[in-house]
């Protein structure tokens, strides 16, 4: 359905589902990163992905997370990766405006249930709390884009 007559203001996203697509949670260290004196240094890696779905103007945007944390000696105390995806739809929008609503916006959409589950799961672990920061997402499309050649998402 297209939606030309858009009220002022209303963005041209509709977010149909989120869920967890994979995850993965090591803590080789267990139970002695229970004794941590010290919050783990954490190294942080965030990459977005988009794929075109069967029907017209609908996407399935997939964000990666990769955190790890290293005890003050450099020792690994855990590893996690989670993709965390959405299924959208964009309204009626310029065809060079589809790459940056999929690569840019949405990922900021689904960034702060993806900041919650990394929360839930590192509190269960027993590990020091970590609240992520946010992500610089246009930042991001961009690397992403001058690493892919410039071909943006929703173009053949």
């Amino acid at each position: 359905m297209s939606d030309t007559n858009q009220p002022a203001g209303q963005a041209p996203i509709t977010i149909h589902g989120q869920y967890i697509k994979d995850m993965s949670f090591e803590n080789p260290r267990a139970p002695q990163s229970l004794q941590l004196t010290a919050p783990p240094q954490y190294n942080l890696n965030v990459r977005c992905d988009a794929r075109n779905l069967e029907q017209p103007g609908m996407f399935e945007v997939t964000m990666s997370i990769e955190l790890d944390g290293k005890d003050q000696q450099g020792q690994l105390i855990f590893i996690m990766e989670l993709a965390y995806a959405g299924v959208v739809s964009v309204g009626a929008v310029p065809q060079d405006a589809i790459g940056p609503i999929i690569g840019i916006h949405v990922p900021m959409l689904l960034f702060p249930f993806a900041r919650a589950i990394v929360t839930a799961v590192l509190s269960q672990a027993a590990l020091p709390p970590l609240l992520l920061q946010p992500v610089d997402f246009a930042a991001l499309y961009q690397q992403q884009m001058a690493q892919a050649g410039n071909t943006p998402v929703g173009r053949a």
